[in-house]
């Protein structure tokens, strides 16, 4: 069972990586029009954005397949790596950040007081160029920084 923990975590850990790139160098890039839409908001609620869920869906779903194809094997684990990923992507990004549910509407802790922030600063750029901050879990450490600076400067307003 701790080989099973291990390699969830570390897919888990790789898909923040894969996310990153594919982001940055994917999203950014050759498959621009499907990432556009998500930068120059427009009515509505599905995004051609969407499909990137789809997309990093079909390695969990070939992980799944193909490890319980072979007896259950370690790809088994790969697959629920990477979809414990895309559900807390889907949680952080949708719910959190871009409230496409209206399930977390406030938060003052400082770690997503930092992705929040982090991401604000990515979706400055309405282009594909002069992108920053392509990561989702795990952001720069300077908005963390910030971010425990003014969630200590809230408090201390409220004590006073």
């Amino acid at each position: 069972m701790i080989q099973a923990s291990l390699i969830i975590l570390g897919t888990f850990i790789g898909m923040e990586f894969m996310a990153w790139f594919t982001h940055k160098y994917i999203m950014h890039g050759l498959m621009w029009y499907f990432h556009e839409d998500h930068h120059v908001h427009e009515p509505g609620f599905f995004e051609r954005n969407d499909v990137f869920f789809l997309i990093f869906a079909i390695p969990s779903a070939l992980s799944f397949i193909f490890g319980a194809m072979n007896g259950g094997d370690y790809r088994i684990w790969i697959g629920t790596g990477i979809a414990v990923y895309g559900f807390c992507y889907f949680l952080v990004h949708d719910v959190f950040i871009h409230q496409r549910f209206k399930w977390f509407k406030r938060s003052n802790h400082p770690y997503f007081m930092a992705i929040r922030k982090a991401h604000k600063v990515h979706h400055k750029h309405l282009g594909k160029e002069h992108g920053e901050c392509f990561g989702m879990l795990f952001v720069p450490f300077k908005y963390f920084k910030e971010a425990a600076k003014a969630s200590k400067s809230k408090r201390s307003k409220s004590v006073a």
